[in-house]
């Protein structure tokens, strides 16, 4: 059983917390975030700079939204204070990145260039020809706009060639000669 919805919430210097209505609006230099909190759910905001999720009952319907509530506003808490980044990298000959206003054109071993358009919540920079960087104070909206770029051209086990983050280890098979 998870004990995630327990942990207590530390709120940075700097954020500022408002409840109306069920939903959380949470305030940054980075941004403004709003979380939707169900009914059966509670926060204790009384002790200074900590927030206590509680729930109402102990059905398994507001068991499992209990951490998932929980997670959503730590998340919506970090992104507001540090923001969130993911780095993709491009891996094969001729493969690049390029700005065009907000949207970055890939060109990626297709007889056309590909352009995507950022999720809103989220902005892409390419750093290197090979390297596109995904950031936002949003989560969601920068890890959709990270796997909208990578559904592109995902790496294949070969030679592992196509867009991958960088922190992602690419399982490599042996060809055909390799194995006779």
């Amino acid at each position: 059983m998870s004990r995630i919805g327990y942990k207590v919430i530390k709120v940075p210097a700097g954020v500022e917390i408002a409840l109306k209505d069920n939903v959380v609006t949470v305030k940054g230099e980075k941004g403004v975030n709003e979380v939707r909190i169900p009914e059966f759910i509670s926060l204790d905001m009384s002790t200074e700079n900590e927030i206590h999720v509680k729930r109402a009952n102990e059905l398994k319907a507001t068991k499992q939204l209990h951490g998932t509530t929980r997670s959503l506003l730590y998340n919506a808490i970090v992104g507001v204070s540090e923001g969130y980044t993911i780095k993709l990298e491009l891996i094969g000959i001729g493969y690049r990145a390029a700005m065009d206003g907000e949207r970055v054109i890939l060109e990626v071993g297709y007889s056309h260039e590909t352009s995507v358009s950022p999720v809103p919540g989220a902005v892409i920079t390419v750093e290197k020809p090979t390297l596109i960087s995904v950031t936002g104070h949003n989560k969601q909206a920068v890890g959709q706009t990270a796997a909208e770029i990578r559904r592109i051209r995902p790496p294949e086990p070969y030679k592992g060639k196509g867009i991958k983050y960088v922190d992602e280890v690419i399982r490599r098979k042996e060809g055909k000669r390799a194995g006779a």
